[in-house]
């Protein structure tokens, strides 16, 4: 941490070896880890301000990148907020120094640890290939994370569903009120190829573009843009097999969205049967 240098990665003021335990000190970040900031101010942000966000870690990354270091662990949890909303990279408990010098560099981890699956890109989960290509992948999922303010990644799907569901090219679907082109860039880092994922000076560009054209961000994603899946096809049961909207709400694992429905007036399945797209 210590020769890491940049407004988006968080820095290193010393370390404390004179007593137990051993500490690392580092600046303050007020607003503590993103994902929990987000859960706790969900819907506070325009979207401008959320792609200002991304762009920040987008940055931090690139350097990251450009240093040949990958990170293996990039979540939101392990992005910290300061008081000015700038967000810089953390945790790097898991990061590893790239030594090939190749157009490609690999780092392959040995068996054993955990993975953080819903973070993970697909070739790092089935052969531990890690690459700054991985964490292309892992920052896409950040930027849904960010987007659905704090949600979290694939639900209550168990980890070993999400592999088969990435394997069976389902993707992520935008987060409600989603700009399409933020919803396409988490698209391109979720390419099966790596090679075919963009690089983090093409993610900061694109950002960049997105931030100095702001009507761009009012064309808004659709539910249900992304790839059909149906292993949640299957799991979907139909509502006339249940007495009420509630009953049905947490058969498909949406229980939490109840009081949603209950405000909008949606109490019948008659009423649900009447929504449009809109």
């Amino acid at each position: 941490m210590g020769q890491f240098e940049h407004p988006n990665i968080i820095r290193l003021e010393g370390v404390v070896t004179s007593s137990t335990p051993v500490m690392i000190l580092t600046e303050f970040m007020e607003n503590g880890a993103l994902d929990s900031f987000l859960r706790l101010n969900e819907g506070q942000f325009a979207p401008i301000q959320l792609v200002g966000m991304l762009r920040g870690i987008a940055s931090g990354m690139r350097y990251l990148a450009e240093m040949s270091y990958v990170h293996r662990d990039l979540a939101a949890r392990n992005i910290l907020v300061n008081c000015n909303l700038v967000c810089k990279v953390s945790d790097f408990g898991l990061s590893r120094f790239l030594e090939e010098n190749s157009s490609d560099p690999t780092y392959t981890s040995s068996l054993g640890g955990k993975i953080p699956i819903r973070w993970t890109a697909p070739e790092a989960i089935a052969f531990r290939k890690f690459t700054s290509a991985s964490d292309a992948w892992s920052y896409g999922i950040v930027m849904w994370e960010v987007m659905s303010f704090g949600e979290r990644p694939y639900w209550d799907m168990s980890n070993q569903d999400v592999i088969n569901a990435i394997e069976q090219d389902y993707r992520l679907p935008p987060p409600p009120a989603c700009p399409t082109a933020l919803h396409q860039l988490m698209l391109d880092c979720w390419q099966k190829e790596r090679s075919s994922r963009p690089r983090f000076a093409q993610l900061v560009s694109s950002l960049d573009k997105l931030i100095r054209n702001p009507a761009s961000l009012r064309i808004v994603a659709r539910d249900g843009a992304g790839p059909s899946h149906p292993l949640l096809d299957q799991r979907a049961p139909h509502s006339a097999s249940f007495g009420s909207v509630s009953d049905w709400l947490q058969a498909i694992n949406m229980s939490c969205y109840e009081e949603n429905f209950s405000s909008a007036g949606l109490s019948s399945f008659e009423l649900l049967s009447q929504i449009s797209s809109e």
